[in-house]
């Protein structure tokens, strides 16, 4: 029964989209994936733990490998290896694998027919002693590492290497930008030193005293004269001889 994707599930495997869970077993998981042309498919992939031990994944890959060869092979060759496969008698046909890091294997999907969980069966080992009377089934360590393991991410593409002509090219073009940005840095710094001028000496300074100021006040050695009287002070009559005038100077009446 089909049910939905969990976290960690793979959302592709190879060319075929992963669309849910079919199975869960203790050595992995089977999905339900499409391929391009649109044909269901059963995919089955080892957990994370079992594709890390040597063991457990060479079973996995040899049912895988063994059952992808056995229709092209005929005679004593095609009985033996029908015989180390006889546990996976009715494998269903294998469309594609991957027997890298981390194993998957596609067969077609038909529902209620045996899938891709066919060849998970041979990765567990079972117990060492058979009949009534036996020992304890045999655990392996990598059980409790139950997530899918997972192919690591395609390779990226190799970065772009430059020809030798292109880097010889570049570092002509990159010198002769450093040699015109250091010529220009030349121009500027010596076009602005000849531009400013030398500052002018100030002419020499001549000191002359000034001549000392004349006092405006009189000489006190000197009489002052005396003030002339004013008309006012005269009266309204003729005016009399002033001061210093001699009499005898008039004319006649």
């Amino acid at each position: 029964m089909a049910s939905p994707l969990l976290y960690g599930d793979p959302p592709r495997l190879g060319p075929f989209v992963v669309q849910a869970r079919l199975h869960a077993a203790p050595a992995g998981f089977v999905y339900l994936g499409q391929a391009a042309d649109g044909r269901a498919v059963s995919l089955a992939v080892l957990t994370r733990g079992a594709a890390l031990d040597a063991a457990a994944r060479e079973r996995f890959v040899t049912a895988i490998r063994e059952t992808a060869t056995r229709s092209g092979v005929r005679g004593w060759l095609g009985r033996a290896v029908r015989g180390r496969a006889a546990v996976l008698e009715d494998a269903p046909q294998v469309i594609a694998m991957d027997t890298g890091r981390a194993p998957w294997v596609a067969v077609p999907y038909a529902p209620g027919r045996p899938g891709a969980e066919r060849f998970l069966e041979p990765v567990m080992v079972g117990g060492t002693f058979i009949g009534p009377a036996h020992g304890p089934d045999f655990v392996p360590y990598w059980l409790t590492d139950r997530a899918p393991a997972l192919p690591g991410p395609p390779p990226g593409r190799r970065p772009l290497t430059e020809t030798r002509q292109r880097v010889l090219a570049a570092l002509l073009v990159l010198a002769g930008l450093v040699l015109l940005l250091t010529v220009m840095a030349l121009l500027m710094l010596f076009g602005r030193a000849d531009t400013e001028q030398v500052p002018r000496p100030l002419p020499p300074t001549s000191f002359e005293p000034s001549p000392p100021p004349t006092p405006v006040s009189p000489d006190p050695r000197q009489p002052s004269p005396s003030p002339s009287p004013s008309p006012s002070e005269s009266g309204p009559g003729t005016p009399g001889p002033s001061q210093g005038e001699d009499p005898l100077d008039e004319g006649p009446l």
